[in-house]
């Protein structure tokens, strides 16, 4: 099954058990997925988005949500900042499992010698490799200091 078939199967449960904050979490995502295949139709593409991709919108939603509730906390709305993790929660039923600190060091050895990275200027090569290896698995903000790291 697809990960959007997941999504809208998700979708109708939700609808049919009445749960509001679900329902509305559930929503964004395939808003923000007809979003990014409208603007894919504008660029002259079919407009279709992939499972990969689809991970990585929820993953930016995730990094979203986690900002906001960081502001809401400091700002001193916990019910706001509430809400927000809630809808972190509903999104990461459909990512997957998150690496460990030791599962992305040995992912980003396997990458470096598969690449065959050598210096700073193979990081993009690197950073290549993960992503289409490990999308939605790694924060790949913190994963690109860690390879600049390996390699400078």
């Amino acid at each position: 099954m697809s990960l959007r078939d997941r999504l809208q199967s998700a979708l109708k449960d939700a609808m049919r058990a009445k749960e509001a904050d679900r329902l509305s979490t559930l929503r964004l995502i395939n808003a923000a997925i007809k979003d990014r295949e409208i603007a894919n139709r504008g660029d002259g593409g079919e407009g279709l988005v992939s499972d990969p991709d689809i991970l990585q919108i929820m993953g930016k939603m995730v990094k979203q949500r986690h900002e906001s509730a960081r502001a809401y906390e400091e700002g001193g709305r916990l019910e706001l900042a509430e809400k927000e993790l809630a809808e972190i929660g509903v999104i990461q039923e459909f990512l997957p499992r998150q690496m460990s600190e030791t599962e992305v060091e040995a992912a980003i050895a396997d990458a470096v010698a598969e690449t065959g990275a050598a210096s700073i200027r193979d990081c993009g090569k690197v950073m290549a490799a993960l992503k289409g290896r490990y999308t939605g698995q790694m924060d790949f903000g913190a994963v690109g200091a860690l390879v600049k790291g390996r390699l400078g």
